[in-house]
């Protein structure tokens, strides 16, 4: 059949270089639709005066364990080399800067090497057949390793050299792509359940080698797939409540599937935490009750309107689970930090609504001196909140089956925070991006506390007018009441494991300053922001206190509306839209990005954070044509990149690929697992 052309209903803004099939599948169009948060909230200039009464504590506790994409990586392996690393010296990015391009390749630094890990398809279960492009099966799918791979986590299997978990989740699919004369208008059943198939999870082990950072799956008894129709328990003050009871689960404590799961982390007891971020596009209908609708509408769906050009999919075709108008509390069972035990493939993954309900990008740990867990997150949308949750319960040592199952209960005791904050120079911020002083962006702030769980699992509101099921599961409205700061969406959030430093990366907000929306304040420097920023807070993790700064304002080096930490801009790289963040052993920041408004492709950059050469920022490599840059990894041994949706740009598809990456010749192109080394058995950026 002649492949229909793909229906885009809306007008992409032009500001991110996302192509409109990307932005269609991967977030609905987000970025071209009204910006659901519409509270009045509260500014800057209306709280510096009441703030400014308040304590503020600058210190931050002693590290005991604080992980993320590279955290963990770092406390369990080359221990010399990290000891040996001198702290503010650029150790770790020594590396020649690879040049902005727009190539159809993976490019790295000079006297590095690369190899792909394992692509969309390949097998993860011993019984998976071989990938057949042109015909593939849901059966297939569920077998196979997904698509549109994000965050990556890379665990050693204890008492094995060179053996490892590599964990990763499969965020959204792009069935244009996938399906050689797709007809968005009229999708199959077998397309449908391959696409289901193809999100979720996958725990696949791989082997290294001796003296080289290359990578190879192997079909190991821990391999598992997870997808959009494995069982979930809900725990936490959703648990059980009526806004989570549907026609197939009256006792609204279980859920098929996870969707949208973009970043993530990993925990101090070997756990996987996985962010489901825009879960709204895959709900069609409109929700018949106005309650339903008005707080459906805070989250972008089941209201009149919603559905121009939000579900492409059309899910709902296929299951009436994804009609809000059939089973108005389904798309309550989405919108939550999961969390998954890798090492054991028979384990019942679960959703933490003790965390809140948002578009989640991760959730990110950081252990306190006394053994208080600490999970950060951001809500990756325009407008919207940060967020942490401090548990009552302690973390319990050791890395046994016992030990983890205690661990995996500690996000459903404590309290949730949405954060507020105030700049030090609210007088001088004009929308520009200039730096208000010789000390540049900085300010302070403070934790809102909105909902505090029992070792029962019943929740407290903290917030007046709501209950805590409500601030459970529509904690964007208790973050409104509340009068948290709207930040230019908050994503990857990632304590440092050396200072316990707290950094979140805000990747971009071309709505800020335009009429009738919120104006610039000192976090968020820049009307119609297009390129993002990277905040720093130090902060006092058990407590409600912290203080911020910009550690960069991103953008073209060479514009005045760009801030490296005070670093000598005719030194970096350019860097636009930052969205993921991890750590490498030295405590230098890694910075992943997603939609490049500079016309170059997204890609990987180190950050040092201490010393003279704060806020030297350097580009390691940049994704093919068309792709996002996501999951690093940065260890001594080696880099992992997870190259989301390459070849998605303008006019392309499966019947006229754009792209050939990662097999080269003819082939369509195959999101993939990436491993970068530096060649001699030499240690990364060093």
């Amino acid at each position: 059949m002649t492949p229909k052309p793909l229906a885009l209903f809306v007008k992409h803004d032009g500001a991110s270089s996302r192509s409109l099939v990307t932005c269609q599948y991967k977030c609905g169009n987000a970025c071209a639709h009204e910006v659901p948060n519409t509270s009045p909230g509260e500014y800057f200039g209306d709280i510096v005066a009441a703030m400014s009464r308040r304590r503020l504590f600058q210190g931050s506790a002693a590290v005991v364990l604080a992980v993320g994409a590279g955290g963990l990586l770092a406390a369990c392996g080359d221990d010399k080399a990290t000891e040996a690393a001198n702290p503010g010296t650029g150790v770790g990015t020594g590396f020649d800067a690879v040049t902005p391009n727009k190539e159809d390749a993976l490019v790295v630094p000079t006297d590095y090497e690369q190899g792909v890990v394992i692509r969309w398809g390949d097998p993860v279960l011993p019984d998976a057949p071989k990938f057949d492009f042109a015909n593939q099966t849901a059966a297939a799918q569920a077998k196979q390793f997904g698509f549109n791979n994000d965050f990556a986590a890379l665990l050693p299997i204890e008492g094995k050299q060179h053996e490892y978990l590599l964990v990763v989740n499969h965020e959204y699919t792009t069935e244009p792509f996938m399906f050689l004369g797709y007809n968005p208008d009229a999708p199959t059943r077998e397309q449908f359940e391959i696409a289901i198939a193809a999100h979720g999870l996958s725990v696949v082990q791989v082997n290294g080698e001796a003296d080289s950072g290359k990578l190879s799956p192997v079909l190991g008894r821990y391999n598992r797939r997870i997808t959009g129709t494995t069982e979930f328990k809900v725990t936490g003050p959703a648990a059980g409540s009526d806004l989570l009871k549907t026609s197939t689960d009256p006792s609204g404590a279980r859920v098929l599937g996870t969707f949208n799961n973009c970043s993530g982390g990993v925990t101090p007891w070997g756990t996987v935490l996985s962010g489901e971020e825009n879960f709204n596009q895959y709900f069609a209908g409109v929700l018949v009750d106005p309650v339903a609708q008005q707080r459906g509408k805070r989250y972008g769906l089941g209201h009149p309107g919603a559905g121009q050009g939000e579900m492409p999919r059309r899910w709902e075709t296929f299951d009436k689970r994804f009609d809000v108008a059939q089973e108005p509390n389904e798309s309550n069972r989405f919108g939550y930090v999961i969390e998954v035990d890798p090492w054991d493939p028979a384990s019942t993954p679960v959703k933490h609504s003790a965390l809140g309900r948002f578009k989640h990008e991760s959730a990110n740990i950081y252990v306190t001196d006394d053994g208080t867990v600490v999970a950060y997150s951001g809500d990756d949308e325009r407008f919207e909140y940060m967020y942490k949750f401090i548990s009552a319960k302690k973390i319990q040592s050791g890395n046994t089956a016992a030990s983890r199952k205690a661990n995996m209960t500690i996000l459903d005791e404590g309290t949730l925070y949405v954060a507020k904050l105030t700049g030090d120079h609210p007088e001088q911020i004009d929308g520009t991006g200039k730096s208000p002083s010789d000390k540049g962006f900085t300010g302070k702030g403070q934790w809102l506390p909105i909902l505090q769980t029992g070792a029962d699992g019943k929740g407290k509101s903290l917030v007046d007018g709501m209950t805590a099921e409500e601030v459970a599961v529509f904690t964007r409205l208790a973050g409104d009441k509340v009068g948290a700061t709207k930040m230019d969406r908050p994503e990857d959030f990632e304590p440092n494991p050396k200072t316990g430093k707290v950094y979140v990366a805000l990747t971009n907000n071309s709505n800020r300053g335009t009429e009738g929306k919120p104006g610039v304040d000192e976090a968020n420097p820049r009307n119609q922001n297009k390129n993002g920023q990277v905040l720093e807070l130090v902060d006092d993790h058990k407590g409600t206190a912290f203080t911020w700064s910009l550690l960069l304002v991103c953008g073209d080096p060479k514009t005045a509306d760009t801030y490296f930490s005070g670093f000598d801009k005719t030194k970096v790289s350019p860097i636009s839209c930052p969205d993921n963040l991890a750590f490498d052993p030295h405590g230098n920041l890694w910075i992943a990005t997603d939609g490049n408004a500079l016309k170059s492709n997204d890609g990987l950059f180190s950050v040092v954070l201490e010393g003279e050469r704060r806020g030297e920022t350097k580009q390691f490599l940049t994704v093919p044509l068309g792709a996002e840059t996501c999951g690093p990894v940065v260890t001594e041994e080696r880099v992992l990149v997870c190259v989301q949706h390459p070849g998605e740009v303008d006019g392309a598809n499966a019947d006229k690929p754009a792209s050939h990456w990662p097999d080269g010749g003819t082939s369509q192109p195959r999101p993939s697992v990436v491993a970068v080394w530096k060649g001699k058995g030499g240690r990364i950026g060093v």
